[in-house]
């Protein structure tokens, strides 16, 4: 065979038709990998929810938690994409009668491409039977922690359900209010003093002047305090309830920026687990590439085996 003007010989003019990529090796390595990605996912959510206490004090921390989380995704990775190009490239057809640099290339190829249809199988199938096995244990946890608030879940929904569905409720006391307010049940006080709160805070903060001297009023006629007397506790009553106001919205608001950061570094940190599966799964191919061209042929002879070792095609 005649020589290229570089110096290689051409590829056989047979073997220009037929496709590089081996569909087969490519499909048992992204099938490898994702049953391997699925069993390690399910052994992490086991070793987590065992080391997760509900206790204070006991248990992994949630910074430990999530170290552990990121280190064990990248360690599932590396194995599964790993084994996955390994099998892609070790499955695949040799190449005859090509130069090296191209068969590096496919076999990278090849395991690029086995890792792509895993991420595409696990993304699908692997997710979705994760979600459903592990939901029961989440639901068993929730319950636990949901038996322990529903006291106190219900007491503050029934209160906030009240001040909803009477929300014109503020501007109807106004029609009945005098200057000496009529004596009425504990509960029925406890309402008024709730909704005038409520509409308070929900403006400006501020609570009004003829707003102040009502509560006034009444905490004075069912405590026998002076009306200075009752003025003062209402402000002191109406500065705490600011103050627990104030906390619970800067508390909610810390809770949302503390998931928005644990949201965008889950994304990060799976993006960059993907990329070294990706690298993974291509190194370990040109690998099993190199251990399928470096084939050992039996020969028979006589019935004489002789044994003949062809290095990889250059």
């Amino acid at each position: 065979m005649n020589r290229s003007s570089d110096g290689f010989y051409p590829a056989a003019e047979e073997s220009t038709t037929l496709s590089g990529v081996s569909w087969g090796a490519i499909f048992a390595g992204a099938a490898a990998a994702a049953a391997l990605s699925l069993i390690l996912v399910l052994l992490g959510f086991g070793l987590g929810f065992s080391a997760v206490s509900p206790w204070a004090n006991e248990g992994v921390s949630a910074k430990g938690l999530g170290i552990s989380t990121i280190v064990w995704l990248a360690v599932t990775q590396i194995l599964a994409s790993g084994l996955g190009g390994y099998i892609a490239g070790r499955l695949r057809v040799k190449w005859a009668n090509m130069h090296g640099d191209e068969v590096y290339f496919r076999d990278t190829a090849h395991g690029f491409l086995a890792w792509c249809v895993a991420t595409l199988v696990t993304s699908t199938l692997v997710v979705g039977s994760v979600s459903s096995i592990v939901s029961g244990g989440v639901q068993a946890g929730a319950s636990v922690v949901g038996g322990a608030a529903s006291a106190a879940t219900q007491a503050a929904g029934t209160a906030a359900g009240n001040a909803n569905s009477d929300q014109y409720g503020y501007f109807v006391d106004t029609l009945f209010r005098d200057d000496r307010p009529a004596a009425v049940s504990d509960d029925a006080a406890r309402s008024t003093v709730t909704r005038i709160f409520i509409r308070s805070l929900s403006n400006d903060g501020q609570l009004a002047a003829e707003d102040r001297t009502y509560l006034a009023q009444m905490v004075a006629q069912r405590t026998n305090l002076t009306q200075a007397d009752a003025e003062r506790r209402v402000d002191e009553v109406y500065a705490r309830t600011q103050k627990a106001a104030a906390d619970a919205k800067l508390a909610a608001q810390q809770a949302a920026d503390t998931a928005a950061k644990v949201a965008a570094w889950t994304a990060l940190w799976m993006f960059i687990a993907l990329l070294i599966g990706a690298f993974f799964a291509s190194l370990a191919a040109t690998f099993g590439g190199r251990r399928r061209d470096a084939v050992v042929y039996l020969e028979s002879d006589d019935y004489v085996a002789t044994t003949t070792t062809l290095p990889p095609v250059r």
